[in-house]
């Protein structure tokens, strides 16, 4: 079956009042909770909807697809992992929007990592829908996912720099290497720039540059219904990972904080990210994250009034969610990362100075120790 036209839904963009957000307990609040019943397919608004797309051995469990229903045909906002799991998933959401995966015409793709990329090339193969990414994504990709020797070199590097232990290297070296055959390393056939308007008839979107948690990540805010689809740039519970690595750029965290202030001046009536549920409150939820970086930096800051210490240490006395010593593989080398994206911006602003070296030494600078 075709998707469904939006004439046919009574209203367009350009001249509907939005109707009011669905009320948050009615919601699938999905990870919010991992005992919670997996959300199925959901109405968002009229010819909107969701599909939660399962991911492998994550804790958020899925990743939400938005399907924009048009007279073409549907367009998706991201994809998943390239499973067998995920690609039945969407199959089987879509089918029960009332189209088929034959029938897709775009995929915008908010970043490169795995669970909402790794599809898109599965998906075009299928449908012939065309594939868009922020262009400081795109050129990413070569390194990340055809040849990462080079990659795997530098970030060898990094964590020497950042105080890895010897016998942690090589783990914390490859420890991204599992997710590569659940990606399609496909090249993007549309390139979105901050300001771009996506051709996805019917609907009044426009692409948001907002570096940080990837750099070249991308929210889209839709105009007629006053909706941010925020990927991973703001999510409802969880803060999303903004960690130092040879692909992230000079201060990813300084990125991230400019991008959170970029959403402000947007009326925002809903906010759809790409994991946990759909929340209301865009600008309450942007200051909890800029409280929360205010209180890491604190952190930081009141570690290193104790001494020059290197990024490993200062990350193993940080606060997680869960004890340092539960913390492993990945999930620690972006723990150590993320505690680099703080010092970095430190040292940018003045407050703290590097001895560089490996490792190297992280220190408050004398007006800030004054």
């Amino acid at each position: 079956m075709t998707s469904t036209s939006r004439h046919d839904h009574g209203h367009s963009h350009a001249s509907a009042t939005p109707p009011a957000p669905v009320p948050r307990a009615q919601r699938a609040r999905g990870a919010a909770a991992a005992d919670e019943p997996f959300p199925g397919v959901e109405k968002v608004r009229d010819g909107l909807w969701s599909i939660p797309v399962p991911l492998p051995n994550n804790s958020l469990r899925y990743v939400l697809v938005y399907v924009f229903e048009t007279d073409r045909g549907p367009y998706l906002m991201d994809a998943g992992w390239n499973t067998d799991d995920a690609f039945s998933a969407l199959k089987s959401g879509l089918e029960e929007v009332g189209c088929d995966v034959t029938d897709v015409q775009g995929v915008m793709v908010t970043h490169i990592h795995p669970d909402h990329y790794g599809l898109a090339g599965r998906i075009r193969e299928a449908s012939g829908a065309w594939i868009s990414l922020h262009p400081a994504d795109a050129e990413l990709i070569h390194d990340r996912y055809d040849e990462p020797d080079d990659l795997l070199e530098r970030v060898a590097q990094a964590l020497r720099r950042m105080g890895a232990p010897d016998e942690e290297l090589a783990p914390l070296q490859n420890a991204a290497m599992p997710v590569r055959p659940l990606v399609d390393p496909v090249r993007p056939d549309v390139l979105l720039e901050d300001g771009a308007r996506p051709e996805v008839p019917g609907w009044d979107l426009t692409a948001i540059w907002t570096p940080g948690h990837s750099p070249g990540h991308l929210c889209f805010y839709e105009a007629g219904l006053e909706l941010m689809l925020s990927g991973d740039h703001v999510l409802p519970r969880i803060t999303p990972n903004i960690p130092f690595h040879p692909q992230a750029g000079a201060n990813p965290l300084g990125d991230y904080l400019a991008s959170l202030d970029k959403l402000e001046p947007y009326d925002v009536r809903e906010v759809l990210p790409a994991h946990e549920y759909r929340f209301d409150d865009l600008h309450a939820r942007l200051e909890e994250l800029r409280q929360h970086h205010r209180d890491r930096f604190a952190e930081v800051v009141a570690i290193l009034r104790q001494g020059p210490d290197d990024a490993w240490d200062i990350a193993s006395r940080m606060k997680w969610s869960r004890p340092w010593d539960d913390i492993a593989g990945f999930m620690r080398r972006a723990a150590v990362g993320e505690a680099v994206s703080h010092l970095r911006a430190l040292e940018i602003d003045g407050i703290v100075r590097v001895e560089d070296g490996e490792p190297a030494l992280w220190s408050l600078t004398d007006q800030a120790a004054g």
